[in-house]
C-alpha cells in the first residue's frame, strides 16, 4: 500500500491531502498549476517538511509527525525525475547510470543495469555526454538512473513538460514499459490528461491544495471538476475494455466495453489485451431510433442516465451502455427536438477513427 497523508500551510495556501492506494502502480496527481502537486511530491521525497504527515510505502514509514519520525531524503530510497533531466555533464550516459546504481544498497539489486539499458533503448547512447543528447534521450537516461538506485518509490514531476510533442511521444512508450515490467510504485505529476490516460492506475484530482476526487481514470473522467480543467474540447469518458478481435491488415480492433463492442484503430492490438479508450463528448452522436445505412462503425444501444448543463447552448448527456458511461455533447435545440430525457433508450454513434485507445498491461496484476 501507498499511504500519503500530508498537510502544509504557506501564507495564503494550504495543502491537505490523503491518498491510500494499492501498490505497485502509477498514482497520477492531476490539476491546474498551483494546486499543490509539486509541494506534495517534495514532501513525499523528504525535501520539504510538512506541518503534519504520515507517509508509508509497503509498511515502511518514512514520515509520522505524531510519532516524531522523519527519514532523511537521502535515506528514503526514492527516485526523483524532474522536468529537466539534471544529468551530470562530466559523466557520459554510462557514468550517469552507474551513479544511480552506486546509490543502491549492495544487497538489493533487483533492477539490473542491462535490463534498464535495453528497456529504455540506451545502448547506442552509453558513450555520449548529456550535451549530445536530445531532450527525450536525456529524460530516458534520467529514468534509468532513478531506476538503478533501486527505489521503493519513483516520483516523476512533469517529466515531459519541457519536451515538444514529438519528444513526448518518444518517451511515453518507455514510461508504459516501466509501468508494465517493474513493480515499483510511481507518483506521476502532470497537467496533460492524455499522459494520465495512458499511464495511470489511480488518479488524484487536486484543486487548491485538496483532493477533489480520486479513483481510476474512468471514474475521474466523469467528474465535473475535471471538465473545467481540460476544457470543452477534451471532455469525454474513459472506458476500460478488452480486445476481443484484431485485424492486422486494417489496424482495427474490436473492444468489449459495457454490454457492447467498439471498433477502434489500435495498432499492434492483440486479443485478450486490456485497453482504455477515450470517447470525446464532441464525437458522440445520439439517435432515438436504430440507425441504418451509415459508414459509422460503432452503434451501441444505451439508456440516458442524466442531462446536465455544459455550455451556453449545449448540455452533456450521460448514456449508460451497460455498466459503462459515455458522454455526448448535444445542443439544447436538438435535445428539445428529440425530446431527450433520463431513462430514454438511445443509440450512440462514434466513428472508429475518433476513438483514442491505449493498451494497458498493469504490473503484477494491478
Amino acid at each position: 500500500m501507498l499511504k500519503i497523508h500530508a498537510a502544509k500551510h504557506r501564507r495564503d495556501f494550504t495543502l491537505d491531502v490523503a491518498i491510500d492506494v494499492p501498490a505497485p502502480g502509477i498514482v497520477a496527481l492531476f490539476g491546474r498549476s498551483g494546486c499543490g502537486k509539486t509541494t506534495l511530491v517534495n514532501i513525499i521525497a523528504g525535501l520539504l517538511a510538512a506541518d503534519s504527515a504520515r507517509i508509508e510505502i509497503d509498511a515502511v514509514v518514512l514520515d509520522d509527525t505524531r510519532a516524531r519520525r522523519h527519514v532523511a531524503a537521502e535515506q528514503r530510497r526514492i527516485g526523483y525525475v524532474f522536468q529537466d533531466a539534471r544529468l551530470f555533464p562530466h559523466f557520459d550516459v554510462r557514468g550517469n547510470l552507474r551513479y544511480g546504481e552506486r546509490r543502491a544498497p549492495a544487497t538489493d539489486r533487483r533492477i539490473e543495469f542491462d535490463h534498464v539499458v535495453e528497456l529504455l533503448g540506451l545502448q547506442a547512447l552509453l558513450e555520449r555526454r548529456p550535451r549530445e543528447l536530445s531532450g527525450g534521450e536525456k529524460q530516458r537516461v534520467a529514468l534509468g538512473r532513478a531506476l538503478l538506485s533501486q527505489p521503493r518509490l519513483l516520483l516523476l514531476d512533469e517529466p515531459l513538460a519541457s519536451l515538444d510533442v514529438a519528444r513526448r511521444e518518444e518517451v511515453l512508450p518507455y514510461l508504459e514499459r516501466l509501468r508494465d515490467e517493474f513493480a515499483v510504485p510511481m507518483v506521476y505529476v502532470s497537467h496533460q490528461f492524455d499522459e494520465v490516460l495512458r499511464l495511470a492506475t489511480h488518479v488524484v484530482l487536486m484543486n487548491r491544495g485538496r483532493v477533489v476526487t480520486q479513483g481510476d481514470v474512468g471514474q475521474v473522467s466523469l467528474h465535473p471538476e475535471l471538465r473545467t480543467i481540460v476544457g470543452l474540447e477534451a471532455v469525454g469518458a474513459v472506458l476500460s475494455g478488452t480486445i476481443v478481435a484484431a485485424d492486422p491488415h486494417t489496424g482495427l480492433a474490436a473492444i468489449a466495453v459495457g454490454k457492447g463492442v467498439l471498433n477502434a484503430t489500435l495498432p499492434d492490438a492483440r486479443p485478450g489485451v486490456p485497453v482504455r479508450v477515450q470517447l470525446l463528448a464532441r464525437d458522440v452522436i445520439l439517435a432515438i431510433y436504430p440507425p441504418e445505412g451509415l459508414s459509422v462503425r460503432n452503434m451501441l444501444a444505451g439508456t440516458i442516465a442524466s442531462i446536465v448543463e455544459d455550455s451556453v447552448d449545449t448540455d452533456l448527456v450521460s448514456v449508460d451502455i451497460g455498466g459503462a458511461t459515455v458522454l455526448s455533447r448535444v445542443t439544447r435545440v436538438a435535445i428539445q427536438a428529440l425530446a431527450l430525457r433520463p431513462g430514454m433508450p438511445v443509440w450512440i454513434l462514434i466513428k472508429a477513427v475518433s476513438i483514442r485507445g491505449h493498451a494497458f498491461l498493469a504490473p503484477h496484476g494491478v
